[in-house]
């Protein structure tokens, strides 16, 4: 059906062009991630990205039992599209390290990786946050602990007076697994001065992440899309990772994470489409040839949405999460209390024609369900 496709009467000779060369396992250059962003049709990017995936995961659609802990929403930055620091949703939390280890107790044995994000709390260093992580791994040394975006870690560690690798390296001690890769929003400094203007830069994000893959620490990488950026913003942050990940092969994720309007000072601009949501997720394959998985996080879009997403690249929908996090039920999310059980998940998953594989944090298989 696609090499039919490609020979349809009046589809644009670069698109069929640039289409073969996916088809052949040739890496396209950004100018034509760009083109596809702006020339090609929906259809034919779900089928490309599909080819890709196949190629990488078959047919396998990936899962995992997690929980999150979110310790404080306090926050040294005032980003224009959050809406889950303090200073916007008026109701601040910080969470002792006792607090935080009764959640761990009072977890499901089956549960599986722990991902820790927050604020980036004005006055916590590094040692706080290395501490919590030790005593999380006294009580379940099992875990999979995935914490601290390149954002918190920039200024944790920069607080404790450490090097990258240091900050780091003591992290890693104490139990760190893998980073997320929240706070990466657009590489472009023009934009990152209009929307996160206070922020960690685009360089010293780059910079953590290949810190910690030097050191064996896995990372997963984001970009926060539909506000006001534009497709050639989009692809140079996508060629910035390539370009990273070809250095250090330390990626293991790419999750494009949709801009949801409530409750920051960007909502005016509402929020793009469906169909950007999916065209998004079918380049982002096509064009991360060197990451293995494309997620679609479903508290972000929603289940119905992230079970399409299958068909556009992705091959992870996240977790479980059992109603753990509030960063995008704050900010408008369809589902307020997100929680997906294990037969939901599997459900979603065959639905969209594809096995359902429950996993670990380092996408080991544990179930695979027939």
């Amino acid at each position: 059906m696609l090499n039919t496709l490609l020979t349809q009467a009046g589809m644009d000779g670069r698109i069929r062009d640039i289409s073969q060369k996916v088809l052949d396992d040739i890496r396209i250059t950004s100018e034509e991630g760009l083109l596809l962003f702006e020339k090609a049709g929906l259809g034919l990017l779900g089928m490309l990205a599909d080819h890709v995936r196949r190629n990488k995961n078959g047919d396998n659609a990936y899962y995992i039992r997690n929980f999150h802990i979110e310790p404080t929403n306090l926050c040294v930055y005032n980003c224009k599209f959050c809406s889950y620091s303090a200073r916007q949703t008026g109701n601040p939390w910080d969470y002792t390290i006792e607090e935080m280890l009764d959640q761990v107790r009072n977890l499901d044995t089956t549960i599986q990786e722990l991902h820790i994000v927050g604020g980036v709390h004005p006055s916590r260093d590094v040692h706080h946050y290395a501490t919590l992580i030790a005593e999380v791994k006294k009580v379940r040394p099992d875990l999979y602990i995935k914490a601290y975006s390149a954002i918190e870690l920039d200024y944790m560690i920069t607080r404790a007076g450490m090097t990258f690798s240091e900050g780091l390296s003591l992290l890693k001690e104490a139990g760190l697994n893998g980073i997320p890769g929240g706070g990466a929003e657009v590489f472009d400094e023009k934009i990152r001065s209009e929307i996160c203007p206070d922020k960690t830069g685009s360089a010293r994000w780059l910079e953590i992440h290949k810190a910690a893959h030097l050191l064996g620490i896995q990372t997963n990488a984001t970009i926060l899309y539909g506000h006001i950026e534009k497709y050639h913003h989009r692809i140079d942050h996508l060629n910035r990772l390539r370009e990273l990940q070809d250095q250090t092969k330390g990626f293991n994720t790419f999750i494009p994470l949709k801009y949801k309007k409530m409750n920051n000072p960007m909502g005016e601009i509402g929020e793009v489409s469906v169909i950007e949501d999916l065209k998004n997720f079918a380049v982002s394959r096509i064009f991360l040839d060197n990451i293995p998985h494309i997620k679609s996080y479903w508290p972000m879009l929603g289940k119905q949405i992230a079970g399409l997403s299958l068909s556009f690249g992705v091959d992870d929908l996240d977790g479980t999460i059992q109603d753990s996090t509030r960063i995008y039920s704050l900010a408008g999310a369809e589902d307020q209390h997100p929680s997906m059980t294990v037969t939901e998940m599997e459900l979603v998953i065959r639905e969209a024609g594809r096995n359902p594989v429950e996993r670990d944090g380092w996408y080991s298989e544990i179930k695979k369900a027939v």
